[in-house]
């Protein structure tokens, strides 16, 4: 039974990944843990929120960058010449004045070198987007440790997907000895005279039935394979041996309370939610605060002159302004509302996630508890099976029944294989749900699940 589990329906890009390293010849040795480690190198899906981050960073700066003061230098040198005549300057003197008024003036020179600064004095725009910048770049450091958790789930998913198909290839192959042990029994009692034809027949029509099976698990185990390697970032056409975690492994008791207590606390992306939140909340004030005036200094000092450091003296410039909105067309009452729109959906986001937290955590421990019962109920009943087919094999080799009940306590042997690995599967599912439920999934894993020697 092929199962789809949470983490392999949400985002594709914790499917994918960036090839590390060439293939080897040999095979790799891959442990769950390994698995985990090189998921959290290479996996696509975190590789984006970790750039995501950096993007947040980036914004985060420029925000700054509105409430520090910008200083700029300038080194200049001019040569100019200018016609009087084009500015407006017509007038002539009167000829008995003894001098005249040249239309062009120049050319000349001088040089110049000055710093500037503009200081922000108070701008609470500024100051409201700087703060939600602040809350976005959080926001994007736990979508990052969101990331990692998700990472693990889906390489915990995956590599108990590959470690089942494992033990169905092996549950198979024994499958196929037994029946292979019932065809030949059955083609001796039948060289003998003491078994019909139709047995025969029918064990070999089992027999073949369960080596088609065979064939349709070890292709699906090496598709899971495939897939595995794809999330964890092995190179193309490496291949590795998988060890099946231990199942055994007891939970600590939590109840229903404490569970969601722990999720709420700890799940970080619900504490990105409601950091975004608080940045929405900054946008909304910011765009609120257009209205406000803002307070800015600005000025240069330098030296000018025809010649720097000979002939040359210090200018300079202070301007101190006050910037208030008069009429803007309906420009700042639109950010407001698409502000407003914006927190608005940032708080349905969070609510709706403290809803999605609250399911999972409910029906991870479900299942959980379902599961384990499941094993328990699996592995009585593999017993049972495997009792009923000793029965009737000795039945069969001392003649006393034919093949029809032989073949149908192997079927009960095989259901029971596969509803054992199943629910074994399904439990160790369970703990990996459980694990990103209450956001310890990275943290856990190693303590969920032991590998076996």
């Amino acid at each position: 039974m092929q199962i789809t589990p949470a983490a392999m329906q949400g985002d594709q890009s914790f499917q994918g990944s960036v090839p590390q390293g060439t293939a080897s010849a040999t095979p790799i040795a891959l442990s769950l843990s390994e698995a985990i480690q090189r998921g959290l190198r290479a996996n696509l899906g975190l590789l984006t929120n970790q750039e995501s981050d950096r993007e947040a960073r980036a914004q985060r700066l420029r925000a700054l960058a509105g409430l520090l003061p910008n200083v700029n230098g300038q080194v200049s040198w001019t040569e100019q010449q200018i016609n009087l005549q084009s500015l407006g300057f017509l007038v002539s003197p009167p000829p008995s004045l003894g001098f005249t008024i040249p239309k062009i003036v120049g050319p000349y020179s001088y040089q110049n070198v000055q710093a500037s600064a503009t200081v922000p004095v108070f701008d609470y725009n500024a100051i409201s987007n700087f703060r939600s910048a602040k809350q976005n770049l959080k926001a994007a450091a736990l979508d990052v440790k969101n990331a990692r958790d998700l990472v693990v789930q889906a390489v915990g998913d995956a590599y108990l997907q590959v470690t089942a198909d494992a033990a169905r290839i092996t549950a198979t192959q024994a499958e196929i000895d037994a029946d292979m042990a019932v065809y030949v029994n059955a083609q001796r009692r039948h060289e003998a005279g003491t078994a019909i034809g139709i047995d025969v027949l029918r064990s070999q029509v089992e027999l073949k039935q369960r080596q088609q099976n065979l064939v349709a698990v070890q292709n699906q185990f090496d598709k899971d394979k495939l897939a595995l390697g794809r999330i964890i970032g092995l190179p193309p056409g490496q291949d590795f041996t998988v060890a099946d975690p231990s199942p055994s492994v007891p939970l600590e008791t939590m109840s229903l309370k404490e569970a969601l207590a722990k999720a709420y606390d700890s799940r970080p992306d619900f504490q990105a939610a409601k950091s975004r939140v608080v940045a929405a909340e900054f946008t909304l004030r910011a765009a609120k605060a257009e209205r406000y005036p803002s307070v800015t200094l600005s000025g240069y000092y330098g030296d000018e002159g025809l010649h720097l450091f000979t002939n040359s003296h210090g200018v300079f410039n202070a301007t101190a302004s006050l910037q208030f909105n008069i009429f803007d067309g309906g420009r700042i009452k639109g950010d407001i509302l698409q502000g407003d729109a914006e927190l608005r959906n940032r708080r349905n986001e969070m609510e709706n996630l403290r809803g999605q937290i609250d399911y999972e955590v409910r029906s991870a421990l479900l299942d959980l508890k379902s599961s384990s019962q499941q094993v328990d109920v699996a592995q009585s009943n593999i017993v049972l099976a495997d009792q009923t087919q000793k029965q009737s094999q000795d039945r069969f080799a001392a003649g006393v029944t034919n093949t029809v009940e032989v073949v149908q306590a192997q079927q009960s042997v095989a259901e029971a294989n596969e509803n054992l690995i199943s629910a074994q599967y399904q439990y160790n599912i369970a703990k990996v749900e459980l694990a990103r439920a209450l956001g310890v999934a990275e943290g856990s894993m190693a303590s969920y699940f032991k590998g076996r020697p």
